[in-house]
């Protein structure tokens, strides 16, 4: 049977039992002390109705016990939801009721949210599995306590945009978890001497598993951070002497604008690796930041779906090539196809279709989504791009009609919907921009109903009751028409031209 995360939890915590795993602001735990605050976390969860196989959802702004809770669950066999805590409570309620979540947790902070969201019987305060776990014990559980589980049963469940704009339930086991990481270890050559800094949303695969887990199963130092602020990232990593620090172009375009305007130097010579995903990084930004800080950021590429994919090898001497991605990560298997999925030769640019270390076992609940998406065994990213005669993967477009503003996707079909609920809205069009700071931001086109008017700022305000503040777009423009392609639908290419057209 492949190891469990628990276990593997308990097998680190062997060779590094004393070492601090965690810390959060004055908080600190030992890879001792931490499996004692599984174990208790597993106790109350246990306590509330959480076994084996059963959903619980988390809501809260990132903070050590989130992390607690992950190996909790997988302790148990349970099924983990985090939820990014930018979403509404109408976002939110779509998560636990399509998750099944037996309960949701929530923070002080999160609580008017969390009380929208779920009714009374179904929504607890995260305290309660803190407070009201059972005294602390000895890290090793008694035979009676510990829980048989299978690595290749459900285990986390993340929700990210799609382009239908439902949110896609993506299902990992616990075999995925650890594989991913492993690659992403290897890749990097992650050790026990690595300090890992993590600003990024605990509630993305991205912030939880490739950042905090893969510290943690490499048997390193996971600093968390309550938020992400420029000046407070800067200020963390030169605290803790971070060694990798994990971003999306939008966080180092801040901390690079933030140290120009204060006339900043922050030495980072201590830093290993500055990691960047989400996005395109673009050149122009890359080589700022490299002026400013002496310090170059490494391209990652992966999915929600799949991960790692490609990246720099920590142990090559040399760098990426200027425009490319990296190489494929440990144990990816990487295919570029045409549009009938034939391969094509390198340097023909077409789809990458790629089997990860860590790919998911299915969306949960869509089978008709899970079947589309594969290729055999191999995901269709909806990326474009090639590989060169030396083995390195350049990105060159996306066929999937995603927006990505400072690495959070927006489906543009959603917030279309959305506008459209407004009685002076007779259709909207949602495209995504360059945006220097985010990378690319939402606008909207919209055509107003004959004889009703309606406002950029009451259709702002209607987006931000419904849908997480960064997929309101950044403008409205209203228009008579919108041009259209041979098949009758909205030519977004010719938008986008026009928005050109209007920027002079």
């Amino acid at each position: 049977m492949p190891e469990t995360i628990y276990g593997l939890l308990r097998s680190v915590r062997a060779q590094r039992g004393g070492a601090l795993a965690l810390r959060f602001g004055d908080r600190r735990l030992s890879y001792d002390e931490l499996l004692v605050e599984v174990g208790r976390v597993a106790g109350a969860l246990r306590a509330h109705g959480i076994g084996r196989q059963a959903a619980f959802a988390i809501l809260c702004e990132n903070r050590l016990e989130l992390m607690v809770a992950y190996y909790a669950a997988a302790q148990l066999g349970a099924v983990f939801v985090p939820i990014n805590p930018s979403l509404t409570a109408r976002e939110v309620a779509h998560i636990v009721a399509h998750s099944g979540a037996v309960l949701l947790f929530h923070d002080e902070a999160m609580r008017p949210v969390g009380e929208q969201a779920a009714p009374a019987e179904r929504r607890r305060s995260l305290e309660v599995l803190f407070k009201d776990s059972a005294p602390a014990g000895s890290i090793d559980a008694s035979e009676d306590d510990i829980v048989v589980v299978d690595a290749g049963e459900d285990f986390l469940i993340i929700y990210t945009s799609g382009s239908t704009g439902t949110p896609k339930a993506v299902m990992f086991d616990q075999h995925a978890e650890i594989a991913g990481n492993a690659s992403l270890i290897d890749m990097w050559g992650i050790t026990e001497h690595d300090v890992t800094l993590v600003a990024l949303p605990l509630g993305f695969l991205y912030g939880l598993s490739t950042a905090a887990a893969a510290g943690l199963q490499a048997g390193g130092r996971v600093v968390i951070q309550r938020r992400f602020h420029p000046r407070e990232v800067l200020e963390a990593m030169v605290a803790n002497r971070a060694t990798i620090y994990h971003g999306v172009p939008t966080m180092f375009t801040m901390m690079l604008d933030y140290a120009e305007q204060n006339d900043l130097r922050v030495d980072l010579s201590f830093m290993r690796l500055l990691i960047c995903a989400g996005a395109p990084l673009s050149a122009e930004l890359k080589a700022r930041f490299q002026a400013r800080f002496g310090k170059a950021i490494d391209d990652y590429y992966a999915l929600t779906e799949v991960r790692p994919v490609f990246g720099r090898f920590a142990r090559e001497p040399d760098a990426v090539p200027a425009g490319a991605i990296g190489r494929a990560a440990p144990g990816a298997v990487i295919r570029i196809v045409d549009g009938s999925g034939n391969d094509i030769a390198d340097g023909a640019h077409g789809e990458l279709v790629v089997r990860a270390p860590s790919t998911l076992k299915r969306y949960f609940k869509d089978e008709d989504l899970t079947r589309s998406v594969f290729l055999g065994d191999l995901f269709r990213t909806g990326d474009l791009g090639y590989r060169d005669a030396q083995g390195f993967y350049h990105l060159t477009g996306r066929i999937k009609d995603i927006i990505i503003r400072g690495g959070a996707n927006i489906a543009p079909a959603e917030v279309e919907g959305v506008i459209e609920r407004h009685e002076g809205v007779q259709s909207a069009a949602v495209i995504g921009v360059p945006d220097r700071k985010y990378g690319e931001v939402a606008v909207a086109f919209v055509i107003r109903r004959s004889g009703v008017d309606v406002s950029a700022e009451a259709l702002t305000d209607l987006c931000r009751r419904e849908v997480a503040e960064y997929k309101i777009p950044a403008a409205f423009h209203f228009v008579p028409d919108f041009p259209l392609g041979v098949t009758g639908k909205v030519d977004k290419r010719a938008l986008k031209t026009r928005w050109a057209e209007m920027q002079g």
